[in-house]
């Protein structure tokens, strides 16, 4: 489903953030993408993205070349995506409901359909009566529970997490990582970015090691080394 094949990539000040990534990740599974700061992940989320182009090599996600892909193709390629973000970005002055709800919109999802599928996001998430609060009104834990119920709105293949427990305490990380399992259950893609060892640790899935640009491990279950 997502192909890195010797995929490399220099930005313009000369830093080769990618020095030839070969990753293979079949659809359905969970995989954790882990390293230090600046071993590369941030510029791999962002090829996945399309945030960024490769410089050399070849990235394809289901039927898409992300490489050769054209500007006006990219937003229907985001569409088979969702993504969580370690900050949150929920609209402040939406509700719950609304914030999910925007993501549907601005694809053109009729209003008939939204009305229906909100709650029952909401619900799977485990937000059921929180639909009408604020973010404000909600716990840390809460609102990314509202992120990733906006990342399901349009019934997405992949879920990319960046970072998704960094500002969450263990307790709330454990049940982020539990709903993004479930998710997983459901069919969806999981691919999670983090530096967390101890959540890398408990939950014993694929885990992809980055250091310096190149993939230095990739192995199912078992502890990552701090070190590398």
């Amino acid at each position: 489903m997502i192909d890195f094949v010797n995929v490399k990539k220099a930005y313009p000040n000369g830093t080769m953030a990618l020095k030839g990534v070969n990753l293979h990740i079949d659809e359905g599974e969970f995989v954790f993408i882990v390293g230090h700061s600046g071993a590369g992940k941030t510029t791999l989320m962002k090829l996945l993205l399309r945030e960024e182009k490769i410089s050399s090599g070849r990235l394809t996600v289901s039927n898409f070349d992300l490489a050769n892909m054209s500007d006006l193709r990219v937003p229907y390629y985001r569409r088979e995506l969702g993504v969580v973000f370690q900050d949150f970005r929920l609209f402040p002055k939406k509700t719950v409901f609304e914030n999910v709800a925007f993501a549907m919109e601005v694809v053109g999802t009729p209003r008939k359909k939204i009305v229906r599928r909100v709650p029952a996001i909401l619900n799977t998430v485990n937000l059921a009566g929180k639909q009408d609060s604020f973010p404000h009104e909600i716990s840390g834990g809460e609102q990314q529970r509202v992120v990733l119920a906006r990342a399901l709105a349009n019934n997405p293949k992949v879920i990319i997490a960046d970072e998704p427990t960094g500002n969450l305490d263990p307790k709330m990380s454990l049940e982020i990582m539990s709903l993004l399992m479930k998710i997983n259950r459901l069919g969806k893609t999981v691919i999670v970015i983090t530096h967390e060892k101890d959540l890398v640790d408990y939950y014993k899935q694929r885990v992809v090691i980055l250091k310096d640009g190149l993939i230095v491990e990739d192995r199912v279950g078992g502890m990552f080394n701090e070190e590398v």
